[in-house]
């Protein structure tokens, strides 16, 4: 039997013929291409057929590179990957100008998938990456356990890669915005705060024992560049070369309590536009001595209650004084509860004029709103840094030297500045208010949605899969879906299909009119 008239009529490649294979699967008319003629000695051309090259499948031609294509799961996590995706947009390209294409787009996707999954382990992140919408949108990447750990050797052993990566970053600074630059400890243990639990009234505790020095954008609330130092100590010695690695020649150098500025004397009179800020003991004698407890004003643009003071004093430094006055009221209730037993109205009245109090030493002038954010935007870095350990993936990969560390915590680095991003995000929709980071990352990552579906989504298409009707608000309010056309309100009342006629005169009566039967009698 021949193959039918509407199976040759369909669209397909010039120069091709339809053959009925016989077999009674969706293939059975397959498409082939026209590979020349043969002649015969005294008869007509006959054509040669060539290879398949695809089929006729209900009513459309299908070709084999479009097959090949849809293998794999019809449908992928989108809502996390399409987020990290549309806020790393200028990541990817400094990636890209600085490493070759795979491994760009390779530290890209690792960054991406501990974002999604922190502590995931070496073997599993080809797994999850075939899950998530970056499989489609960047194939084929290998990334497997070995390959993971060769990867991270690669990029500690290559400084001046990172380096370019880093200066790429730091051009990218505004002239009026500020850098900070400060470091965490990565040495403890306790995972009973994460990341995963921060809204607005979390804090953390992190990880293991290495030390990242970083720099950070105040005013965009996202590191710049870092750098891993063994131990878990930050000398003045690490500063230093943190500060001429990476060329960053001005900024603030954010130290903690009892840091002299000695340490790094040498740096901050080579380099004029650098400058420190170091928070002095609640006990210091400058803080009486300069009156920094008699408030000149509250700060603007910032969500706590703050009082401030600023004052120049003697060597032309400068003291900063703040007070929280929500912290402060914990204070006070604290040692309220502690000492109620035995209390002390003087050791009372000293805890009140000192509660919710932090004094900064620094030789930089500024306005007190910089100086509190330079300080005060420092724990959400530190949170995010310590939130992505890379202990675990090197303990299965077995490459556990310098090197790999090294390039692990570039990775984590580039997650930890995506991670930023986020978390501006949630803060700047005030979806914080409502649910945790870690929460709101977990409803995007379960938002799935079919491979091949048209970009950019709409929450009332037909592509999604398995999707909470409560989840859409978060994706409108974040950018990842058009919200659902409303019905437009239904009018009330009756629709009147004709306007109702104009009132008429009344009509004259004819004839005379009649007399008054009452007056006649009359």
């Amino acid at each position: 039997m021949g193959v039918p008239e509407e199976i040759r009529k369909v669209e397909r490649p010039k120069n091709t013929v339809v053959i009925d294979t016989g077999n009674a699967t969706v293939y059975r008319y397959a498409v082939r291409e026209r590979r020349g003629v043969t002649y015969v000695s005294g008869g007509n051309p006959q054509p040669m057929n060539g290879k398949i090259i695809g089929h006729i499948i209900e009513g459309k031609y299908v070709s084999l590179e479009e097959k090949a294509a849809t293998k794999g799961p019809d449908a992928l996590s989108y809502g996390s990957s399409k987020l990290i995706k549309d806020l790393s947009e200028d990541v990817v390209n400094d990636l890209l100008n600085v490493y070759e294409l795979s491994d760009a787009l390779r530290i890209f996707v690792i960054a991406a998938i501990r974002i999604i999954k922190p502590g995931i382990i070496a073997g599993r992140i080809a797994n999850r990456y075939s899950r998530t919408f970056f499989s489609h949108w960047y194939p084929n990447l290998a990334l497997s356990e070995n390959t993971v750990g060769t990867l991270f050797e690669k990029i500690g052993e290559d400084g001046r890669k990172r380096e370019k990566f880093y200066e790429l970053r730091m051009k990218a600074i505004g002239e009026d915005e500020h850098i900070a630059i400060d470091g965490t400890l990565k040495q403890d243990t306790s995972i009973v705060n994460d990341l995963s639990s921060y809204s607005h009234k979390a804090r953390i505790k992190g990880c293991k024992d290495l030390s990242v020095l970083y720099a950070y954008d105040i005013e965009k609330r996202e590191p710049i560049c870092a750098e891993v130092f063994r131990g878990n100590f930050i000398d003045g010695t690490s500063f230093s070369a943190f500060i001429n690695h990476n060329h960053i020649y001005k900024g603030i150098v954010v130290a903690d309590k009892g840091f002299p500025p000695s340490k790094i004397a040498n740096d901050l009179k080579e380099h004029p536009d650098l400058h420190f800020l170091i928070p002095l003991k609640r006990s210091d004698s400058r803080i009486k001595s300069n009156d920094m407890l008699s408030w000149e004003g509250a700060l603007t643009g910032v969500t706590k209650r703050i009082l401030y003071k600023k004052k120049q004093i003697k060597g032309g430094r400068f003291l900063y004084s703040y007070k929280d006055m929500s912290k402060a009221h914990g204070e006070e209730n604290g040692f309220f509860d502690k000492n109620k037993d035995k209390f002390s109205i003087d050791d009372f009245n000293e805890t009140l004029e000192k509660s919710g109090l932090i004094v900064f030493e620094s030789d930089l002038d500024a306005e007190p709103l910089t100086i509190y954010q330079c300080y005060e935007r420092r724990w959400l870095l530190e949170l995010v840094f310590r939130h992505y350990k890379s202990d675990e993936c090197l303990d299965r990969t077995r490459q556990q030297g310098d090197f790999s560390l090294i390039g692990s915590e570039f990775v984590n680095f580039i997650a930890t500045l995506i991670s930023t991003r986020i978390v501006n995000k949630f803060e700047n929709t005030e979806l914080l208010k409502k649910l945790s980071y870690g929460d709101l990352m977990e409803d995007l990552t379960d938002s799935w949605r079919k491979v091949g579906a048209p970009d950019p989504a709409s929450s009332d298409d037909k592509y999604w899969k398995n999707v909470s009707e409560g989840v859409f608000p978060e994706l409108e309010a974040l950018g990842l879906s058009i919200p659902a056309k409303k019905p437009e309100p239904k009018k009330r009342g009756r629709k009147r299909t004709k306007p109702l006629p104009a009132p008429s005169a009344p009509k004259k009566k004819r004839g005379r009119p009649r007399k008054n039967p009452v007056s006649e009698t009359l």
